[in-house]
């Protein structure tokens, strides 16, 4: 736990430089952001990654009234050759599309549409099916390939969360050569 200095009648935390970074280095979140979810943890790691989490979807929430007209195309094809997969992924402007966080992000969910097979982008598109449910149908509701613990949503809403701007996966195709 942090050293606590007093200053009048408040008891101010002391951060380390060394925490903040290392928070930082995990969650992708801002300097500020990440010294101000360590003082409301008490200096606990676990505990401000679970707020910058909450902080990180209610940021997301905000944001989703933004028009994206702007964004970027991305295509995936699996070593074989034989699957492939395109997806457009839109952002508010040029400049976020062009950030090495937006790219890996369109990359991403390219591999997972290869890799799944989504019928519809979120569960707003969803034709109810009781063969397939949501979770498996819808791209946004999916578990990602990279860490079955969070969702495809969870994964774009860090990403709305690092650049401050709206991102929507606008569409997808996915294709696969007959066996």
């Amino acid at each position: 736990m942090p050293p606590k200095l007093r200053k009048g009648k408040r008891v101010v935390l002391k951060i380390p430089t060394d925490s903040i970074k290392e928070l930082r280095a995990v969650s992708g979140a801002g300097v500020m952001d990440c010294r101000s979810a360590l003082l409301e943890a008490d200096g606990n790691m676990d505990k401000a990654i679970q707020i910058l989490k909450e902080k990180c979807l209610y940021e997301a929430q905000k944001k989703t009234d933004r028009v994206t007209t702007q964004g970027l195309i991305e295509a995936y094809i699996h070593t074989a050759g034989r699957i492939g997969a395109m997806v457009e992924v839109n952002c508010e402007t040029d400049f976020v599309a062009r950030t090495f966080e937006f790219k890996e992000l369109a990359h991403n969910l390219a591999m997972q549409v290869a890799a799944s097979s989504p019928v519809c982008v979120s569960k707003e598109e969803y034709q109810p099916n009781p063969e397939v449910p949501p979770e498996v149908a819808c791209l946004l509701l999916q578990p990602y390939i990279k860490d079955p613990t969070r969702t495809v949503q969870d994964i774009v809403s860090e990403v709305i969360a690092k650049t401050g701007e709206n991102i929507k996966v606008k569409r997808f195709a996915r294709f696969e050569l007959d066996k």
